[in-house]
């Protein structure tokens, strides 16, 4: 599949063109002068259109999911780097350690070379933060209008330790609800580049692996934890729809518990969204035994990514699974599920 050639691929002024995904001497130089300079490692110089690998003990899990952001570059990230927290916290979520990822690239003929090499370097830099290998992949090229510059999907593989038994559906009435940390920093940094809006204090994506925040949780109180879930689109309230649904449980959150940073508040009224709706890409809601609530948001709270972490809310019994919010002013109201999007391409 690769071949060695003198390096010819300008990084500097050129651009991706309809022969760099055509399979022969221009798609080679592509992946060999970028993907696996950037790449490399052991399983990747393998060189095969597959990786091939052991796996210690344990339950294997894969994820995958598509990037499609827009803009590409954001204040705290970029597609690059969103790709792999994204699918890092997927397989994570589950109480898995993240071992491998493959990526997917659809590239735009026309894209330059120099912005592409920028997202290969996030993209390399944020797998290695995460302690996890970029092992195998793919590129293809469509023709100038046909895209939007550069698509990525990546698919994580991950091991489940044993003991460990995280899912949706096993929230129970009296756990307790807990979010890592403020919520709604990602989809307002991205509505704040992509309108060009300026406030006082750049609101900056949170996106981030969360693989290390919850092997401490795990390691902390591995049979306390029930659900696991990180809140992407649609935000803290669709994730909490979801794992109402899936467990068959009601939720009651307190809205004075939940850590809104003010900047981001701020914006959100200005741009007539609910914080409660807008994408998150670092932040994890983990609902648990409520005996050990306290202990786990120790543990947050010790790790760099959970330093705002909060108790949010408790698990109800409720046949019709509503999510329901104590407001400020004392009554309480339904989170419902999202009607259509309020951020498209957020991720």
């Amino acid at each position: 599949m690769f071949k060695s050639h003198k390096s010819t691929l300008n990084l500097s002024t050129g651009k991706v063109d309809l022969s760099h995904g055509g399979g022969g001497r221009a798609m080679a130089q592509l992946i060999d002068e970028l993907f696996v300079k950037h790449f490399d490692n052991e399983l990747l110089r393998q060189r095969n259109d597959q990786a091939l690998f052991n796996i210690p003990a344990g339950r294997l899990v894969i994820s995958t999911d598509g990037y499609v952001i827009s803009p590409l570059f954001f204040p705290g990230g970029d597609i690059g780097s969103l790709a792999v927290h994204g699918t890092v916290n997927d397989v994570s979520m589950s109480g898995a350690q993240p071992l491998y990822l493959a990526a997917g690239f659809i590239l735009e003929e026309g894209f330059p070379l120099a912005d592409l090499e920028k997202i290969v370097i996030s993209m390399a830099a944020a797998a290695k933060r995460a302690a996890t290998l970029i092992v195998t992949g793919d590129t293809k090229v469509v023709e100038r209008g046909k895209g939007d510059g550069v698509f990525i999907t990546t698919t994580g593989v991950g091991i489940v330790p044993e003991g460990v038994n995280i899912s949706g559906d096993r929230a129970q009435p009296g756990c307790a609800i807990l979010i890592s940390g403020s919520i709604g920093d990602h989809g307002v940094a991205i509505m704040a580049g992509r309108e060009n809006l300026q406030f006082d204090t750049t609101i900056i994506s949170d996106s981030a692996a969360l693989n290390s925040l919850v092997a401490a949780l795990v390691t902390a109180a591995p049979a306390d934890i029930c659900c696991l879930r990180d809140p992407t689109r649609g935000g803290l309230a669709t994730a909490l729809n979801e794992l109402a649904q899936q467990s068959g449980v009601g939720m009651v959150i307190d809205e004075k518990q939940i850590p809104i940073k003010a900047e981001v508040k701020a914006a959100c009224e200005i741009l007539g969204l609910d914080p409660l709706y807008v994408a998150n890409e670092g932040k994890l809601v983990c609902i648990c035994a409520a005996a050990a609530a306290e202990s786990l948001l120790a543990v947050m709270r010790q790790h760099p990514l959970g330093c705002d972490a909060a108790i949010i809310g408790e698990v109800i019994v409720d046949d019709h699974r509503f999510v329901q919010m104590t407001t400020a002013f004392g009554g309480r109201r339904i989170v419902d599920w999202p009607v259509g999007e309020q951020l498209p391409r957020i991720c």
